[in-house]
């Protein structure tokens, strides 16, 4: 779990940063850091410059050495909505689409769900092109060698968490900023002056991040998968509690849009199943996530958060094939918007795709750098994993107190003789350090973890 960040650290790297109208590096900064009487090492003072960088404090120009980091000014500020139309390069196709979408609501043609989008894949199909598929493999594979599904994303949990959940909310116009945003996931500090249904928002999305990695196995574009998807992000957020997790029955409409969607829910149910079907047959994993993404937006299959649900569920193949993650993270509203409507209105994907491409491409360099500070996983703990997790759940769920004995006999019926020892020891580390924040690595419900805390912990 990420560790804590003062707000004082952040606002005296902020000042010092203002000193410099011309810009400065980061050997500079930590000089004059140093010389003001804040002393930090290199790893932390990047970490609190992410942090300054994406809650727009300050900006940054340059890569790697040659990076330089300015105050942000009011005349950058103004200029946001043109720099975020120009942060992603769109192909000609995408460009069309923009034009279109930017029409006046009285000029676009009103038009309904349209089932030949969906029937005629794969023949329309692929939509990302083989170029394109062999390029985001190429930069999102970490691991050449097998490993177990969902490695991964759980090396860049903490991480993933925080930008996945603050970015598809932010999508939905929810108003947290990055930095809260940690300070909720990672310490349970809902902001000052938020709505409750935003602080609901984001600790939904925490869990449904939780589920999809921890279920690694288990998802894939299926009833059960999608369904329960909705349920956990639209906990406590719908007027009916009994619609999280079940096909809408009533007609919804698109704000902002002349798309109406599918109304009957006899064909809504045929046409879910069929979306699902088509994904599940899709065997490359980036064409299957942005099918999905599509797919599900377009059908709009819930009463509500159907984009939410669409979004993590372009998560599914990577996680499951250990590919970089999507966390949306930096991907302009506007141009994510644009590209939804180009897909309801015109059921065209090439400004969505454009957005999708640049949006990977994006988290890819996040997560690799992140990685990079992690380190290698440890072989050992990966091997037993699968062990671990339920040596932890026999001990917590069955209320042992005095857990050395169990587990040692436990071990010895499990594990091969030359790694008792090892793994009973990582297993008792890992009982120590259990506490709320990490307990859904190892399935336990908080509900759980509370009754066996307070019979042997406290």
């Amino acid at each position: 779990m990420p560790k804590h960040i003062e707000e004082q650290d952040l606002k005296a790297i902020e000042q010092q940063i203002a000193v410099y109208h011309k810009g400065i590096g980061i050997s500079k900064l930590e000089t004059a850091l140093a010389a003001s009487g804040i002393a930090m090492n290199r790893r932390a003072l990047l970490r609190r410059m992410t942090i300054l960088i994406e809650s727009k404090r300050v900006r940054a120009t340059g890569a790697f050495k040659g990076r330089v980091y300015w105050p942000l000014t009011t005349e950058v500020s103004s200029g946001d909505q043109e720099l975020e139309e120009s942060l992603i390069p769109l192909s000609r196709a995408g460009h069309e689409i923009r034009r279109h979408v930017r029409q006046p609501i009285q000029l676009r043609e009103p038009i309904g769900y349209r089932r030949d989008f969906l029937l005629s894949y794969p023949n329309n199909g692929p939509y990302l092109d083989d170029a394109t598929r062999k390029h985001l493999h190429q930069i999102g594979r970490v691991h050449q060698e097998s490993v177990p599904a969902g490695t991964m994303a759980r090396q860049v949990m903490g991480r993933l968490l925080i930008d996945l959940s603050w970015a598809s909310s932010y999508l939905e116009g929810n108003t947290y900023s990055l930095l809260e945003t940690e300070r909720l996931i990672s310490f349970g500090q809902a902001a000052e002056g938020k709505d409750a249904l935003e602080t609901q928002m984001i600790l939904n999305h925490k869990q449904a991040i939780e589920f999809l990695v921890e279920s690694a196995d288990d998802i894939g574009f299926n009833r059960y998968s999608i369904l329960n998807l909705h349920a956990i992000l639209s906990d406590n957020l719908l007027p009916n509690p009994e619609a999280c997790g079940r096909l809408r029955q009533i007609a919804v409409g698109i704000g902002g849009s002349v798309y109406s969607p599918l109304s009957t829910p006899q064909l809504l149910d045929e046409y879910f199943q069929r979306a699902l079907d088509t994904a599940e047959a899709i065997s490359d994993p980036f064409e299957q996530s942005f099918f999905g993404l599509v797919h599900l937006s377009y059908l709009q299959p819930f009463g509500d958060v159907n984009k939410r649900v669409a979004r993590l569920a372009a998560n599914i193949p990577l996680v499951k094939h250990n590919l970089c993650p999507l966390s949306f993270i930096d991907v302009p509203k506007k141009s994510y918007v644009e590209g939804i409507l180009g897909v309801y209105e015109l059921n065209r994907i090439e400004l969505m795709r454009d957005v999708f491409v640049w949006g990977y491409k994006r988290s890819v360099k996040r997560y690799l750098s992140t990685r990079e500070e992690l380190g290698e996983p440890d072989p050992f703990r990966m091997k037993y994993r699968t062990l671990l997790t339920e040596i932890i759940r026999e001990v917590v769920l069955h209320g042992v107190g005095q857990a050395q004995e169990v587990v040692t006999t436990w071990a010895a019926e499990h594990i091969p003789e030359n790694d008792q020892q090892r793994f009973i020891n990582l297993v008792h580390a890992e009982l120590k350090g259990l506490h709320e924040g990490n307990i859904a690595r190892f399935r336990l419900r908080p509900a759980e973890f509370a009754v066996w805390k307070a019979n042997f912990i406290a």
